[in-house]
């Protein structure tokens, strides 16, 4: 079922991990993928699936929530980095965007992008550089630059923690929920920049999300969680015509659209957990 096939400079390594919490609850099973170099992957399923475990996993925010990772490998470039602090992962070129958005409500928007360039040692005039960079793809911050991010709209304060993770310079960023309590405008718009970054900028991203339709059109490869293990991956194309993902996740069957009454059997009948 994995991506054996897959014949892109792979970035990122995550092969057979377990999570545990508190030492008992078992969160992920045996989850295994792969980010490639220039790519957008979504990391797909419903709410309580594992996806933001598994982005925690990656980045090394679990041990704040006495998580673990007790069986299995995390590498980045070849190098197992399971072990580094959150911080030294960043130096890597790894940077997590939280769901939720978590911006410092009390500073500025621009006193929250600098934020991002902490570890940075390349001088002011690369900092100013990349900010203005951050600025063309998200106008409506520069425009905002100067307000308390706490006073920011939702789409607002989702621009302005990408563009704080940009600061940064990652290579990749795992990107956690773009799409959370924003307006169906507002998740293009985000999903389009997201593209451009991906395209123009070379920032390759893990994307974990519930919004089935709208990440599939913009990823490039796909894994769906269910109960922290990954029943399905493929090409993002290949999933949006998959049946089961249409009638499963996009609420779409060979009959028409599905009511939810419907779909939330799939539990019981879905063919390729059985």
């Amino acid at each position: 079922m994995l991506d054996a096939g897959r014949t892109e400079e792979m970035l990122l390594e995550v092969n057979n991990i377990e999570v545990i919490y508190n030492h008992v609850i078992l969160v992920l099973k045996g989850v295994s993928l792969t980010v490639p170099k220039g790519g957008i992957t979504a990391l797909l399923g419903g709410n309580g699936a594992g996806k933001t475990t598994t982005l925690k996993a990656i980045s090394n925010l679990l041990k704040s929530e006495r998580g673990e990772v007790t069986k299995g490998s995390i590498l980045y470039r070849g190098e197992r980095v399971q072990d580094l602090s959150p911080s030294e992962l960043v130096e890597r070129g790894v940077i997590q965007v939280m769901e939720g958005r978590h911006c410092f409500e009390h500073l500025t928007v621009e006193e929250n992008l600098l934020t991002g360039a902490y570890t940075r040692k390349d001088g002011r005039a690369a900092i100013e550089a990349d900010l203005e960079m951050v600025y063309s793809y998200f106008p409506r911050l520069k425009e905002r630059r100067k307000s308390q991010a706490g006073y920011t709209s939702g789409g607002e304060q989702q621009m302005t923690a990408i563009g704080r993770a940009l600061m940064s310079r990652p290579e990749t960023i795992l990107l956690d929920e773009p799409s959370m309590g924003l307006a169906p405008q507002l998740v293009e718009e985000i999903f389009e920049i997201v593209r451009d970054l991906n395209q123009k900028e070379g920032v390759s991203f893990l994307l974990a999300e519930q919004n089935t339709n709208v990440a599939l059109r913009f990823a490039t490869y796909g894994y769906i969680l269910e109960s922290g293990r990954v029943v399905m991956d493929g090409p993002a194309a290949e999933l949006r015509e998959n049946p089961d993902v249409k009638e499963f996740y996009l609420g779409m069957s060979e009959e028409g659209r599905k009511s939810f009454r419907d779909v939330r059997s799939y539990r019981r009948r879905k063919r390729w957990l059985s």
